[in-house]
């Protein structure tokens, strides 16, 4: 990024209602703690650090008995909102309180995953540099680098997938307030499976951009992940 590039204001949304059952650990996976913080803490952290942020939407299982007990708990720039069955229902939810914090529609949203700790500011600001006048918006992705194979239903190849033009997903993903919850709202009303924001988007028929990030953006989702993410931060002070 240009030092001299102004970047635009942004509101973020972090869906952490899941429990991480793949984790096998006695709390939800956001609440693991590595480098004397919990994993949603290190995720809070990237854009709590950032000046162009204007509040955060936390969504939480109502039950959660984790996120009293966090210090960032009583940061007056996170609100709290209760989340839904389905992460796309969760975002959903924080979307809809936004505008009492002063949201409008055209307000740029980040959506970032509760267990990806790993986020560098250097991915951050070029994704909001990037798509700052974009007209539909986009997401943090890594081209695929390894071969890809499609299984068939006994479990043997199937096909080699041209990899060339094939990406993966990773977040923040970043579109205006108004469209990304109408296309939410849509899609999940018509019961289309969503698996992100740009699902959501693609759905309404608009084409996301990809913006290239750092591959160690990790989601912990397996217990290798969190021995990774170890192993990487074992100097961290936090």
């Amino acid at each position: 990024m240009n030092a001299l590039e102004v970047l635009p204001p942004f509101w973020v949304v972090i869906p952490a209602a899941g429990i991480g059952t793949r984790m096998a650990a006695d709390r939800p996976k956001q609440y693991l703690r590595v480098a004397g913080l919990c994993i949603l803490e290190h995720s809070l952290n990237c854009f709590l650090d950032h000046p162009d942020l204007k509040g955060v939407v936390v969504v939480l299982a109502a039950d959660d008995p984790y996120w009293p007990t966090l210090a960032c708990a009583a940061d007056p720039r996170i609100t709290r909102a209760t989340g839904g069955g389905e992460r796309a229902e969760s975002v959903l939810k924080g979307l809809a309180g936004l505008p009492a914090l002063g949201a409008q529609e055209q307000d740029w949203v980040l959506v970032h995953d509760a267990a990806r700790p790993n986020l560098a500011r250097a991915d951050l600001d070029g994704l909001l540099g990037c798509l700052a006048d974009d007209p539909v918006g986009g997401l943090l992705a890594v081209p695929v680098r390894d071969t890809l194979k499609r299984a068939g239903a006994d479990g043997r190849v199937q096909q080699t997938v041209d990899r060339r033009d094939v990406w993966q997903a990773y977040t923040p993903q970043m579109f205006r307030l108004g469209p990304l919850r109408a296309a939410l709202a849509d899609a999940l009303a018509s019961g289309a499976g969503i698996t992100d924001e740009a699902s959501a988007l693609e759905w309404a028929g608009q084409a996301p951009r990809l913006v290239e990030g750092r591959s160690d953006n990790l989601k912990i989702t397996h217990p290798e992940d969190l021995q990774w993410l170890i192993l990487q931060w074992q100097d961290r002070v936090p």
